[in-house]
């Protein structure tokens, strides 16, 4: 097998690989910088106050309001991503167990307030879903378990 005699100029060669360069490096910065103007915008730090707000009024641990603005942005993340569907309710209930894996998994009666911070983030994030969630949490069977 013979070796192919490269037959392109080193100059041409080194053009291409300055313009590649130089095209990644534009759309690197401009990925940074569209990805932070995306996750904080006002908005979203105006939500984050106002579930502040209602966790205080609740008696709640409140987290630091840049926490919240990159974990639930402007339209409430994970939580309000379907919170309807069946297997986001079945993933609430599989939590709602006593822990054991397998055969052993068994449904528990929950403390009362256990989805209460999941209520206050879709009333202040996705307030068009509450009524069906609220709905599916009353008929969860609940108690003072946990206690103050």
């Amino acid at each position: 097998m013979s070796t192919h005699t490269e037959s392109q100029p080193q100059r041409e060669r080194t053009w291409i690989y300055y313009t590649a360069c130089a095209i990644l490096a534009i759309v690197t910065l401009w990925a940074v910088f569209a990805f932070s103007a995306a996750r904080e915008t006002k908005r979203a730090q105006e939500k984050a106050d106002e579930l502040i707000a209602a966790l205080q009024a609740a008696g709640a641990r409140t987290p630091d309001s840049d926490q919240i603005v990159r974990v639930l942005g402007e339209d409430g993340g994970a939580t309000c991503d379907n919170p309807n569907d069946a297997l986001s309710r079945a993933t609430l209930l599989a939590t709602l167990a006593n822990g054991a894996t397998g055969p052993g998994a068994r449904p528990v009666i929950a403390d009362s307030r256990v989805v209460q911070g999941q209520l206050l983030i879709m009333q202040v994030y996705c307030p068009d879903e509450l009524e069906d969630f609220q709905d599916f949490v009353d008929d969860l069977e609940t108690d003072d378990v946990a206690g103050g």
